[in-house]
């Protein structure tokens, strides 16, 4: 899969690439980013950045997965990272991200996941995407609601993190429901094709 950088009024979403390594060690190695998350290994090393890098070129170029970091576009500092896990069989997504303590609550996760969300349904063509949250996030809650997201029920001690048993929230959201948010059909298509054409050469579902 071909694919071209997103660009929202604050922030760039792009491919990770190994010269990311010393920005992403001391945020997705705080205790406080991977107690939020399922996949984010604490202690995080450069050994564990590594092979995350090298996952994130394989699953790209296999069109499995688009994970890319949040990148803030005046300084060019990297803040945090966004991605969906494809099943294309299915035409759907699972909607993920992270953010570096020192960037919360500044919106990132909402910008960067509503450009995100559109980019899938818009130029990747699919129908469905869902996203999870430990139910001790109430801050997730915040972000997947805004961006349109509704709550679809709880699976009950479905995680076990750090010797804790978590519940997990979850949400989702289908095409037809981005329209309804923006009180249109066709217009906010057209618009995401527009600003974020199909790439020769990546995959497009529909």
């Amino acid at each position: 899969m071909l694919f071209t950088p997103l660009q929202t009024d604050r922030l760039t979403l792009r491919p990770y690439s190994l010269s990311d390594i010393p920005a992403l060690l001391p945020l997705i190695g705080a205790r406080e980013v991977a107690a939020t998350t399922l996949r984010i290994p604490h202690p995080y090393t450069d050994s564990d950045a590594r092979n995350f890098i090298a996952g994130t070129q394989e699953s790209l170029l296999g069109g499995s997965e688009l994970r890319l970091g949040i990148v803030w576009r005046e300084s060019g500092a990297l803040c945090g990272g966004v991605g969906l896990r494809i099943e294309a069989d299915h035409r759907r997504a699972e909607l993920g991200y992270w953010i570096g303590v020192p960037y919360w609550g500044k919106g990132y996760a909402t910008e960067a996941s509503r450009a995100l969300v559109d980019y899938g349904f818009g130029t990747l063509g699919l129908r469905r995407i869902f996203a999870s949250h430990f139910a001790n996030n109430p801050a997730s809650a915040g972000v997947l609601r805004k961006i349109g997201m509704r709550h679809e029920g709880s699976l009950r001690a479905h995680v076990l993190k750090w010797g804790e048993f978590i519940d997990l929230e979850m949400y989702g959201m289908v095409g037809s429901d981005v329209e309804r948010t923006l009180n249109t059909s066709l217009q906010v298509t057209e618009k995401v094709r527009r600003r974020y054409p199909t790439p020769k050469g990546a995959f497009d579902f529909r």
